[in-house]
């Protein structure tokens, strides 16, 4: 690993800092490796555009090299042994832990990054999600909650609170559920789509259940774990039947015939008639944002055990990696996060939440900007010309709180490997279709998350 000339506790004289470094530079122009999974040419586009703006402030160029997100791991791993990793590698959350682990990132450099921008800065989940005992595995760069999205108008009509926690789904199914003209809900029940996994993991979450603790596999809470399996087999009785995943959801969804659904914020475009390929249909004009304006959302979602309640998220983070040009490598993705940000973010605003809100002039400098960025594919606009600024800081605030099991227990990888296993959507499925009980179902899973190492 290089040894870094920027501040480290007792490396440096007094006086020496990041900042200054990142302003001046260093003397020679030089050319760093930046691996990213965003690959689309028009997401490729937009990253080397800010790597060319980079290379006009600092003279220091960006070669941007993509990559296929599931070749990424073995990649990277292949790059170490040979001693030829880039000096930056955009990633997904799955790697920030174990990459620091086998020595891939050095997480000094991330950390010192993160204290320059400001760690007030930053949505803490994604900080909380990447921490190492002494800092930060990688920089959150972006993020994007998973939501309840519900007919608003209809909640108000009814007199429903909105459905932020179990009971009041129950309450809004008691009062809207009225198959086949409107299905209370559509919930995930296709037991090999990852859609059902990340749905489960949510209500398992929102309740302040995990199949892991920092030993490894434990045992479910039976109680609380059967509060999310009585409230699964609540939302899938309000469901329509058959094998249901994102696409029915949002069909149904957009065809006025659903009061809730759970969806990613990839959505946001599409609800307000920006993609023709997937247009809402609950008028005769495709093009319509009629029903964004009736459409409420919901991140940070609790169950009876946990009034807390908790946020599913996905991030990403800047790597720096242990073979890194340490000062350019820190410029790049300081000016990533900071005068290049809002570029970062356009990649694809709708799923690319900005998790540095602001700066120490501006707190919520780059929500506003994000807010602003245009949407959509077959027409554009921003996503502040259908929803209002509460809606949006509501979106955005879920990443404060977000989630995911086994990142506060250091056992990431362990829980991965659980939720891609598809062993609890399959007995979750078995209990709401009524073929073993609760009990049996807590002991099913059990068994199976103990045989996964």
């Amino acid at each position: 690993m290089k040894t870094s000339v920027l501040p480290r506790m007792g490396q440096l004289l007094a006086g020496t800092s990041l900042g200054l470094m990142m302003t001046l530079g260093v003397a020679q122009a030089d050319t760093i490796r930046f691996w990213t999974v965003e690959e689309q040419p028009d997401r490729l586009a937009k990253q080397q555009a800010m790597a060319e703006a980079f290379e006009k402030e600092t003279g220091h160029s960006v070669e941007v090299i993509p990559v296929t997100e599931k070749d990424l791991g073995t990649r990277a791993t292949a790059a170490f042994a040979a001693g030829d990793l880039p000096d930056v590698i955009y990633h997904s959350l799955q790697y920030a832990l174990p990459w620091v682990e086998a020595g891939i990132l050095d997480s000094e450099l991330a950390t010192e990054v993160v204290d320059e921008l400001g760690a007030e800065s930053f949505a803490q989940g994604a900080l909380s999600m990447a921490s190492v005992p002494d800092g930060y595995a990688s920089v959150p760069v972006d993020g994007w909650t998973q939501m309840v999205v519900y007919r608003k108008d209809l909640f108000e009509a009814a007199g429903l609170e909105a459905p932020t926690n179990f009971a009041n789904v129950v309450k809004a199914i008691e009062a809207l559920h009225n198959p086949p003209e409107l299905y209370g809900f559509v919930a995930a029940t296709k037991v090999d789509e990852g859609f059902m996994s990340q749905s489960l993991e949510h209500l398992f979450l929102a309740n302040g259940v995990s199949p892991v603790d920092e030993n490894g596999v434990r045992k479910l809470d039976p109680v609380r774990a059967r509060e999310v399996l009585d409230f699964y087999r609540t939302i899938v009785k309000a469901s329509p039947p058959g094998e249901l995943f994102w696409k029915q959801s949002r069909e149904l969804y957009f065809a006025g015939k659903a009061a809730m659904i759970i969806w990613s914020p990839f959505i946001l475009d599409e609800l307000a008639g920006l993609r023709d390929s997937a247009p809402p249909t609950i008028n005769n004009d495709p093009t319509s944002a009629e029903l964004a304006g009736k459409t409420g959302f919901v991140t940070t979602f609790s169950g009876p055990s946990n009034p807390e309640g908790a946020a599913w998220a996905e991030m990403n983070y800047f790597g720096i990696t242990s073979d890194a040009n340490i000062e350019v490598a820190q410029q790049f993705v300081s000016y990533s996060m900071d005068q290049g940000y809002e570029s970062t973010l356009s990649i694809a605003p709708e799923g690319k939440f900005p998790v540095r809100q602001g700066n120490a002039e501006e707190a919520s400098k780059f929500v506003d900007l994000w807010a602003k960025l245009p949407v959509g594919v077959d027409r554009k606009a921003p996503l502040s010309s259908f929803y209002p600024a509460d809606v949006i800081d509501g979106i955005v605030g879920g990443l404060n709180v977000a989630k995911r099991w086994g990142v506060e227990e250091g056992q990431l990888a362990l829980a991965s490997k659980i939720v891609n296993s598809q062993t609890i959507n399959q007995i979750a499925r078995q209990y709401a279709d009524d073929q073993i009980t609760a009990d049996e179902a807590v002991r099913l899973i059990d068994e199976a998350v103990a045989g996964i190492q």
